[in-house]
């Protein structure tokens, strides 16, 4: 009997169109069987719920780590080989564009230990800095991420090669500086309570500011383009580093104009 269901109708009738032609012979039935009969399902793309569960991850690790480290006062003894591994991982992360979060989480427990004993050290010739820098930091993160959501700047790619290349002039300068500081006190005076330290710690904010940018506009692309879910671990870096970047500096700064009373 003839089904009324047109889902029904059309397997029968592909079913008959199917067997119409010749028998099939054994070895075409050995590859019928030998053929999986699903698809493999797709990678699940990236979405910005992603990149914020990923940020609070990397930044709560990194901000357990300093509170830690600060709790004990582990001291430089840590601190310093915890920095030189941060600084290798961060660097293995950067140039291979990694996503294996077992790296962007040690990176964040090694800067945080490390950024934790710095903290300690300002706070205790400068109370109450590290509250302000940490303020400073989330109204700055804040008012990046307004400018780019209400769309008054949005990141090009000639700005963006701007960014990188000032970055690297940036280090290079502090590079010349630390050299400099061994035969003259102060070096070039990027690093001192002066008019061109504050100018060059301004820089380095505004740098920092830069580099959320580029942060954001990376995300929004990878969202739209729909990369793999595992891109959310590099975003959630990236963001992590430019926080990190804009915290030291501003507690820097801020610590040219407070009293160490």
């Amino acid at each position: 009997m003839e089904s009324k269901n047109p889902i029904f109708s059309r397997r029968g009738a592909a079913g008959q169109q199917a067997w119409a032609g010749p028998t099939p012979s054994v070895q075409q039935l050995n590859q019928m069987y030998a053929t999986p009969s699903y698809a493999p399902p797709a990678a699940r793309t990236m979405t910005i719920d992603d990149v914020v569960v990923r940020g609070f991850m990397t930044l709560g690790t990194l901000v357990v780590s300093a509170a830690l480290a600060w709790y004990f006062n582990v001291g430089w003894g840590l601190a310093a080989p915890a920095m030189i591994v941060g600084l290798i991982l961060g660097l293995i992360v950067s140039f291979r564009q990694s996503t294996n979060p077992a790296l962007i989480l040690g990176y964040s427990v090694c800067y945080g230990v490390a950024i934790g004993v710095l903290s300690h050290m300002y706070d205790n010739v400068y109370n109450g800095i590290v509250l302000q820098a940490v303020l400073g930091t989330m109204v700055a993160f804040g008012g990046t991420l307004a400018v780019y959501a209400l769309k008054i700047f949005r990141p090009t790619p000639k700005f963006a090669k701007f960014v990188i290349a000032a970055a690297f002039g940036a280090i290079g300068l502090l590079l010349i500086n630390w050299i400099a500081s061994i035969f003259v006190s102060g070096g070039l005076g990027l690093r001192t309570d002066s008019p061109i330290g504050w100018v060059f710690s301004i820089g380095m904010i505004l740098l920092g500011c830069f580099f959320l940018l580029l942060d954001f506009s990376e995300i929004e692309q990878g969202v739209r383009a729909g990369v793999p879910e595992r891109y959310s671990w590099l975003m959630a870096f990236g963001l992590t580093l430019s926080l990190v970047w804009l915290y030291l500096e501003i507690l820097r700064f801020i610590s040219y104009f407070t009293n160490n009373d």
